[in-house]
């Protein structure tokens, strides 16, 4: 029996700029107990399909079953009891399903209890999996004291500790570095299968292809290959890879016995010169002995500790290191959105220990610019509309349609965020830091959300700005295709508490 049957899917969105179709056509099956793994670059109907599967969204036309349920017809408890007892669903955004006033232990236990499982049996189960993922001594811990890594294996805990009979992930591991996500596909596998669970995993990461069983592509909202096959869509619809196209955007067709030969006519690229060192050496921040401790007593965790680094005018430098090693507590201090338990941060000459709030604020509005994960942007504003507040907000001039159009976004500047997949709403965060012309731009994880061609563009894209514009653009992340733009590296490593 199939678990999962998608046939001729179709999501459009409307809106008063015109529809816009995030699903044309895609057929799909998944087979009871498989784990798939879904790639596709931003904006080709991963996500979109996942919301699908777990009732978030009804498609436009086609037909979607799960283990016999017809997913177009489901409302009200019925809707709920799919959602609760069947589905388990883990978003890319992990940290969202987990309370952080909860323990670990409460975390892992709360579906059951909602379920009405007795008492003893939740207890049982939460102990049985934090300590199949390695997190038994962190029962008691809550997540503000956990790292990237184990708040994710918690988060997949809490997805599974029903026994769903549909377990469906949406980008495990974009946060995480490279170690830690093999441990969590790792975990997805052999906790999948120890559940007898169905699963169904959307990444960028080839890695994750380790652990399917069968890996689809996906492109222009349809099923462009399975298991590295083409597939030959309704209409004789097939998507051939750009790697095999190169540059050109013609065809012919020669019918040979068995088949189809394809033949095209491949441009030469141009080689990219790779980033250029900047001549300033001007410092635009330096730290000095940083230390930053999270917590207090017995509960205190060391960051790190004895920290010092600079970072020039006209450079992209990478900060590096395992999840929990404290990137993105460094850029947060390099913002001055957070205070250092020792040592000294300073940023264009000042000492922001020596500031107040509102000078840290007049300081980051001038100065700093900062690259969210994309998910604090006004979903009814367009991307065009973003940049022009946060730069009226910032009182200086600047060009979006030029900053949208150096991120690949020109042809949707006048869309609104809401219709954006996740990686075209990364790419408007990074416009709109970019805007201002900062002096000190940082960006945690920018690359996460993105596959690889939209992650080398905009890592060229920093590298350039640096070079050009003069700023000094920081990124934490663990992405090697950005760590390979960058012409500094500050590494960091976990410390014990």
């Amino acid at each position: 029996m199939s678990a999962v049957a998608a046939t001729d899917l179709f999501r459009i969105y409307p809106s008063e700029e015109g529809a816009a179709a995030a699903l044309q056509g895609l057929s799909l099956e998944i087979e009871e107990g498989e784990l798939v793994v879904v790639f596709g670059p931003s904006g080709s109907g991963k996500s979109t399909l996942l919301r699908i599967l777990a009732g978030l969204e009804r498609p436009s036309a086609g037909t979607v079953r799960v283990f016999e349920q017809d997913l177009r017809t489901l409302r009200g408890r019925a809707l709920a009891e799919y959602r609760s007892r069947t589905l388990g669903y883990a978003d890319q955004h992990y940290v969202r399903a987990l309370a952080p006033e909860l323990t670990a232990h409460d975390l892992v236990a709360l579906r059951l209890e909602l379920l009405g499982a007795d008492p003893q049996e939740c207890a049982r189960t939460a102990d049985r999996l934090l300590d199949r993922v390695g997190l038994a001594d962190k029962r008691d811990a809550r997540p503000g004291e956990l790292s990237g890594g184990q708040q994710q294996r918690v988060a997949l805990c809490a997805a599974l500790a029903h026994r769903p009979r549909l377990f469906i992930a949406d980008e495990p591991t974009g946060e995480l570095d490279a170690a830690n996500a093999a441990q969590i596909y790792a975990l997805i596998r052999d906790l999948s299968a120890e559940a007898g669970v169905t699963t169904l995993v959307v990444s960028h990461d080839p890695e994750s292809a380790v652990v399917a069983d069968r890996v689809v592509q996906v492109r222009d909202g349809r099923i462009s290959a399975d298991d590295g096959d083409a597939v030959v869509n309704r209409g004789g619809w097939i998507r051939i890879p750009e790697e095999l196209l190169g540059a050109t955007t013609r065809a012919r067709l020669e019918p040979r016995s068995g088949g189809v030969f394809v033949h095209t006519l491949t441009a030469a690229r141009e080689p990219v010169a790779p980033p250029a060192d900047a001549s300033s050496d001007a410092v635009v921040a330096e730290v000095v002995g940083l230390e930053k401790v999270h917590g207090r007593g017995a509960r205190a965790t060391r960051v790190f500790h004895d920290v010092s680094f600079s970072l020039g005018a006209g450079r992209l430098s990478a900060i590096t290191g395992p999840s929990g090693s404290g990137k993105s507590t460094l850029l947060q201090l390099l913002a001055g959105l957070d205070r250092p338990t020792a040592g000294q941060v300073r940023v264009l000459g000042q000492d922001l220990g020596g500031l107040d709030a509102t000078q840290l604020a007049l300081l980051r509005r001038r100065s700093i610019g900062v690259v969210t994960q994309g998910t604090d942007l006004v979903p009814f504003l367009t991307a065009r509309e973003t940049i022009e507040l946060a730069l009226e907000l910032r009182g200086v001039a600047g060009d979006a349609g030029r900053t949208l159009a150096a991120v690949g976004l020109e042809e949707l500047a006048d869309q609104r965020v809401a219709r954006l997949s996740m990686g075209e709403r990364q790419r408007v965060a990074v416009a709109r830091a970019l805007a201002a012309k900062p002096a000190l731009l940082l960006a945690d994880e920018p690359t996460a959300r993105l596959d690889e061609a939209n992650a080398r563009s905009v890592g060229a894209l920093f590298a350039e700005l640096a070079r050009t514009t003069g700023a000094a653009i920081v990124c934490a992340t663990h992405d090697p295709v950005l760590i390979e733009h960058a012409q500094a590296e500050v590494p960091l490593a976990t410390l014990a508490a």
